[in-house]
């Protein structure tokens, strides 16, 4: 899946350890969301799309396999 996670943090001028410690995770999962390694939980993508005030579908890019 993929993300516009560090294109919107860094617009907002976040910082990953930022962002993290707003949503409850550690840096490196901030780090593996927007590398793409890792698919966040249906509450995880809730809450980072809520945090930047946007739709989970305006964040994230679901791909068809």
């Amino acid at each position: 899946m993929k993300n516009k996670i560090e294109e919107i943090r860094t617009q907002k001028g976040i910082k990953q350890d930022e962002l993290a410690k707003i949503l409850g995770v550690s840096r490196q999962t901030i780090s593996s969301l927007e590398n793409g390694r890792y698919n966040p939980s249906i509450k995880l993508a809730y809450d980072i799309s809520k945090y930047f005030g946007m739709t989970i579908e305006e964040v994230f890019c679901f791909e068809e396999e």
